[in-house]
C-alpha cells in the first residue's frame, strides 16, 4: 500500500524535491539557536565580545528570515502539492467508479461514496502534504541534537535518550487502537452522510407526509453513532497522547536531575548546562511533532484504506476478444437464460428463459411485479453478466461484442427519469454529445416538447434543477424521450415508461412513443395492457419464468393469466 501511495507523489517530483529541501534547510537552521546561545554563554558575554555579540544576533535574525521565506514556500507549495494529489486520487476513483458494475452500486449508498470522495480524500492530503515534512524536519533535527548535545557530554546525552525506547512502546502499543478507532469514525461519517443525502433528496416526500420527525430520528441514529465512534477514537488518542507527553515530560526531569548533578561536579560548565537545556528543548519539539504525526497519519492511512476499497472493486470486463458491435440490426434471443443476483441461495431472478424477437419487432413483457421482467432489460445492454445460457443479438453473443459498443445501440426510457442538474440543451444532446443545433430541435419535435421548450424565457438554455425538478412528469418523460431520439438506437427498451402518468399526458407521451419504435427493434414492459396490445408479441413474466407467449389475441384465447390480467384491467377502467 506504501508503494501505491508514493507513486501519486511521481508527478509532483520537483515540487516535492524543493519541499523537502526547504524542510531539510528549516531543520537546520533550528540548530542554530543553541550553538550560538552556548558561544555567547562561554565566550562572547564572559569575554565582553560586544561587536560579535551584535554580529551573531544579526546573523540569527537573518537566519530566521531566510525559515521565514522556507516556510511560507513549505505551507503554500506543500498545500498546492497535497490539493493536486488528492484532485488526482479524486479523478481516479470517480473514472473507476464510472466502470464499475450495476451490481457495485445495488450495494452502495451514494452519501458513503461521496464521503470517500471528499473527506476521506481530503485527510489524505493532509497527510501527503504534512507527512514527509514532519518526518524529515523532525529526523533531521532529532539526529542533529543528538550529536550536539555529544558535542556537550556524551554521558549525559545518553542518559536522557534511555526515554527513547519508552517512548516508542507506547505510540506501538497504542497504535493499531488508534487505526481501527480512526476507521469506525470514517464509516459512521459516511453512513451520516448517506442518511442526509437520503433524507435531502426524499425532502418532498417527507413534507408530503409530514414525515420530518421520523427523519429526524433516523438522522439522530446515525449521529449518536458517530458520537459514540468519536467518543471511542478520542479515547485512543487520548490514552496515546498522554502517555506520550508522560515520557516527553520525564526528559526535562531527567535533565534538570542529570545536569545538575554534573554541574554540581564540574564536569559541565554553566554555560554547557544552559545550552543543553535549550538543546533539549529542541529535541523535544520534533518528538511532540512525530506524536502529533501519528495522529494525522492514522487518519490519512485510513482514508487511503477506503479510497483503496473503491479503487480494488472490480470494474466491468468485456471478455477476451471482444469486438466493436458496429451498427446492430436488433434481432434478440434469449436461449435459457438463468440469473440469480446473489442475495439468497437458490433464488433465481430468471430462470430457464428463452425467447426471439424479430428484427424490428415489438415484444411486450407482462406479469407480476417482481417477476423478472426490469432484470430482462437490465441482461440486454450487458448490466449485468448471465450465470448460465445464452443472450444473443443479431444471432451473435453479447459478450462477443464490447459493452460500449453494445449499449450504444440501445435506448432506454424508463419510468424513473434521471435528469441533470442543467439546462435542457445539456440533457437532450447527452444523446449524442456532438450533434447539431438542427438535429437536437428535431429531437425535441419528435418528442413534442420542442413548443414548450420554447415557451420558456431562456429556451433550450433553461436549467431545470436537480433531477428535473422544474419540470412536470410528462415534460420529463418526452425530455428523455427526445434523448432517445437524438441517440436513433437500432434497440429501444421501454420499461414502464408511462405508468406513472395521468391518461391525458399518457396519450400524449404514448404518441411520440409510437413514432419512437418505428422501425426499431422495441422491448417493451407495462402494467397497462392497453399500451402493448398491437405487440408483436407479449410473454407474461412470473416468478422468473415465462408462463405465456403470444399475440394479444392468442393469449386472450388461451383463458390464462394474461386474460385475467386483462379482465381485471377492462374491469377497473370501467369502474
Amino acid at each position: 500500500m506504501l508503494k501505491r501511495f508514493l507513486s501519486y507523489y511521481r508527478p509532483h517530483r520537483l515540487i516535492f524535491t524543493f519541499d523537502m529541501l526547504a524542510a531539510l534547510f528549516v531543520s537546520l537552521i533550528g540548530i542554530f539557536y543553541p550553538i550560538i546561545t552556548r558561544q555567547m554563554l562561554n565566550d562572547l558575554i564572559p569575554n565582553r565580545k560586544y561587536q560579535m555579540i551584535i554580529v551573531a544576533g544579526v546573523a540569527l535574525l537573518v537566519l530566521y528570515l531566510v525559515r521565514m521565506l522556507l516556510n511560507y514556500f513549505i505551507q503554500y507549495y506543500g498545500h498546492i502539492m497535497g490539493v493536486r494529489m488528492q484532485a488526482q486520487m479524486r479523478s481516479d476513483m470517480f473514472i473507476h467508479m464510472q466502470k464499475l458494475p450495476y451490481s457495485f452500486f445495488d450495494k452502495q449508498e451514494t452519501g458513503k461514496l461521496m464521503s470517500r470522495m471528499t473527506n476521506d480524500l481530503n485527510d489524505i492530503s493532509e497527510l501527503a502534504h504534512h507527512g514527509p515534512e514532519n518526518l524529515i524536519i523532525s529526523a533531521i533535527t532529532i539526529v542533529a541534537s543528538f550529536v550536539y548535545l555529544c558535542t556537550i557530554d556524551v554521558y549525559l546525552t545518553l542518559i536522557i535518550f534511555v526515554c527513547v525506547p519508552f517512548l516508542l512502546f507506547i505510540s506501538m502499543a497504542l497504535r493499531k487502537k488508534m487505526r481501527n478507532a480512526f476507521m469506525k469514525s470514517r464509516v459512521s461519517v459516511a453512513q451520516i452522510n448517506a442518511s442526509l443525502e437520503s433524507s435531502i433528496s426524499g425532502i418532498r416526500v417527507t413534507k408530503a407526509f409530514t414525515n420530518a420527525d421520523k427523519e429526524t430520528e433516523k438522522f439522530e441514529i446515525g449521529n449518536e453513532a458517530f458520537v459514540e465512534a468519536r467518543k471511542e477514537a478520542y479515547d485512543a488518542m487520548g490514552k496515546f497522547h498522554s502517555g506520550t507527553t508522560f515520557v516527553t515530560d520525564v526528559f526535562n526531569v531527567v535533565v534538570l536531575i542529570a545536569g545538575g548533578f554534573f554541574l554540581y561536579n564540574g564536569r559541565i560548565g554553566f554555560g554547557d548546562y544552559s545550552a543543553f537545556i535549550v538543546s533539549v528543548s529542541m529535541f523535544l519539539t520534533p518528538v511532540k511533532t512525530l506524536i502529533g504525526f501519528m495522529e494525522q497519519y492514522q487518519s490519512g492511512v485510513t482514508g487511503f484504506e477506503r479510497f483503496c476499497e473503491i479503487i480494488d472493486a472490480v470494474p466491468e470486463r468485456d471478455a477476451a476478444g471482444a469486438v466493436d458491435a458496429g451498427v446492430l440490426g436488433g434481432e434478440i434471443e434469449f436461449r435459457h437464460v438463468t440469473y440469480s443476483y446473489g442475495e439468497e441461495e437458490n433464488k433465481n431472478v430468471l430462470d430457464d428463459v428463452s425467447f426471439k424477437i424479430g428484427r424490428g419487432k415489438k415484444f411486450a413483457l407482462v406479469g407480476p411485479s417482481g417477476g423478472g421482467k426490469t432484470t430482462i432489460c437490465h441482461l440486454i445492454p450487458h448490466f449485468y453478466d448471465i450465470e448460465q445460457g445464452e443472450l444473443l443479438v443479431d444471432g451473435h453473443s453479447i459478450e462477443g461484442f464490447t459493452r460500449e459498443s453494445l449499449r450504444r445501440n440501445i435506448g432506454i426510457v424508463q419510468q424513473d427519469i434521471y435528469l441533470f442538474n442543467a439546462s435542457i440543451r445539456d440533457n437532450i444532446l447527452y444523446g449524442k454529445l456532438d450533434a447539431t443545433e438542427e438535429e437536437m430541435i428535431a429531437a425535441a419535435k419528435r418528442a413534442n416538447i420542442h413548443d414548450y421548450i420554447m415557451s420558456l424565457e431562456k429556451g433550450y438554455d433553461t436549467e431545470i434543477g436537480e433531477r428535473g425538478v422544474r419540470l412536470s412528469g410528462g415534460q420529463k418523460q418526452r425530455l428523455s424521450i427526445a434523448r432517445v431520439f437524438l441517440k436513433n438506437p437500432p434497440i429501444l427498451i421501454l420499461d414502464e415508461a408511462t405508468s406513472a402518468l395521468d391518461n391525458t399526458t399518457e396519450i400524449l407521451i404514448q404518441q411520440a412513443l409510437d413514432e419512437l419504435c418505428l422501425g426499431r427493434t422495441t422491448i417493451v414492459v407495462a402494467h397497462r395492457l392497453s399500451t402493448i396490445k398491437n405487440a408483436d408479441e407479449i410473454a407474461v413474466v412470473a416468478d422468473g419464468k415465462i408462463v405465456e407467449q403470444g399475440t394479444h389475441e392468442a393469449l386472450l384465447a388461451q383463458n390464462g393469466t394474461y386474460a385475467e390480467l386483462y379482465r381485471l384491467q377492462f374491469r377497473e377502467n370501467l369502474t
